[in-house]
């Protein structure tokens, strides 16, 4: 039986449309932090980046505030490809990757133009190897911060001697033993039970970052707060390398370009953030100092070689390479 030329036309076009629709992709990434974090910010634009370049051929689908995984688990879930995509704080890594804590260092890493340099370096592709030893493919670092506050009530933190005796949230164990150093007493806590331990007393002081100050509404807890570039952090995004393997060149290209653009404009995202935090912080009651260039090296003179020393003994096979790439920026 002949067929209508219409038809013949109709069944042509839907072939011609089957090899696009097969490239028709779907990210899914899975993080920690709620949607009111500015990483989620950074994380929308590079969805409607990617959904630009790629005319919607890659659905970028988010999932943030542990729907998917919990933060624990990101790393295995995309090792076994059970979601294409996830990230992870650098401090996470711990033991598993003890030279992703090269950052927290105190006023180690934390001048911005160092920052800017650091995605793309020699650095950063040792530690995306040791990544790469774990199963993912990193894809993109996100800078998060570099200052942090110390926040107390009863007297502000200005000191080195106002450290001794006091209950502090500790930021992790590399980190705490400065300190400890100076005679606190670091308490590893999760951010969001900060609050509570502020308020009941169960804390004195709090560390955390800038904006997560303001973010948790730590002005409500406590009055004064000491500001300082002391540790740099970084959220990865690290996807499964089989299924990256799997994408064509075209879409793998995509990805990447647009995580070069994230790269950067997770920049301007965190010094507004932080910058806003400053006024809001203040706004809100919270008598804030900023260091001054001398004061940061005074603390730096007596955080950092305790925590250098730790990151050492921890990483001693290339914890010194990191370092020296580190130094280079």
């Amino acid at each position: 039986m002949r067929r209508p030329l219409g038809y013949i036309a109709a069944a042509a076009a839907c072939l011609l449309a089957l090899p696009a629709l097969a490239q028709n992709v779907t990210m899914r990434i899975s993080h920690q932090v709620p949607t009111g974090h500015h990483l989620h910010e950074m994380l929308l634009g590079f969805q409607s980046d990617v959904k630009q370049r790629s005319n919607g051929q890659i659905d970028v689908q988010i999932f943030p505030a542990e729907q998917l995984h919990k933060a624990g688990e990101n790393h295995p879930a995309v090792a076994r490809g059970v979601v294409e995509a996830a990230l992870s704080v650098n401090q996470q890594w711990g033991s598993t990757i003890p030279e992703m804590n090269v950052v927290v260092i105190p006023y180690f890493f934390s001048e911005l133009e160092r920052i800017k340099k650091f995605p793309g370096s020699e650095a950063a592709k040792f530690l995306e190897k040791k990544l790469e030893e774990k199963g993912v493919r990193n894809l993109a670092w996100f800078y998060i911060t570099r200052q942090a506050i110390y926040t107390s009530q009863k007297k502000p933190i200005l000191a080195l001697d106002d450290f001794k005796g006091i209950k502090i949230r500790g930021f992790n164990a590399l980190a705490d033993t400065a300190l400890t150093a100076l005679g606190a007493s670091p308490s590893a806590m999760p951010g969001p039970e900060v609050y509570n331990a502020l308020q009941t007393g169960v804390l004195d002081a709090g560390l955390t970052d800038l904006s997560a100050a303001f973010s948790r509404r730590f002005y409500e807890v406590q009055k004064f707060g000491t500001v300082t570039p002391s540790l740099t952090v970084y959220f990865h995004m690290y996807v499964n390398p089989r299924w990256f393997a799997g994408l064509t060149p075209a879409h793998r290209q995509i990805l990447e370009e647009a995580a070069r653009k994230a790269e950067q404009d997770a920049v301007t995202i965190t010094e507004k953030t932080a910058a806003d935090a400053l006024v809001q912080l203040r706004e809100k009651g919270m008598t804030l100092h900023v260091h001054t260039p001398a004061e940061i090296e005074i603390w730096r003179a007596a955080m950092q070689k305790p925590v250098m020393d730790a990151f050492i003994k921890a990483a001693p096979q290339d914890g010194p390479r990191i370092i020296e790439l580190m130094g280079k920026l």
